[in-house]
């Protein structure tokens, strides 16, 4: 069992930077392939990122691609999500989630641990 804690979330400009966090702890980190998904007031929750075991292969969301940066430190037991050029349509809830299955997962439901989550606001 994994437990995993967001941090970083905060309320930024549009065209601001944010740098998330999620520190994971209870068992080997590097078991586990990490996504990040968000959910946007009044919208279901949907996938943004996701990161292999190694952190040797990454995908994203159409949406974010070419602005969201996910990476991960095994040695601190922590992945990121680099988040430029923010967009009021990126404002949601982030949540950090674990996954055991092999391969990189895009479906919510395949992720067995999850975050608290850390609220982005994009405005001016």
């Amino acid at each position: 069992q994994v437990q995993l804690v967001e941090s970083g979330g905060g309320l930024v400009q549009p065209g601001g930077s944010l740098r998330l966090s999620c520190v994971a702890s209870g068992h080997t980190f590097s078991s586990y392939n990490m996504g990040w998904f968000r959910r946007a007031p009044g919208k279901e929750r949907e996938f943004v990122s996701a990161i292999s075991r190694s952190g040797g292969v990454t995908d994203y969301a159409d949406s974010v691609k070419g602005r969201f940066t996910i990476s991960r430190d095994i040695a601190k037991n922590t992945v990121y999500l680099q988040m430029n050029s923010l967009e009021p349509e990126d404002t949601a809830v982030y949540y950090c989630a674990a996954s055991l299955f092999p391969g990189l997962k895009y479906d919510a439901g395949t992720y067995g641990y999850w975050g608290q989550g850390t609220r982005v606001t994009v405005s001016s």
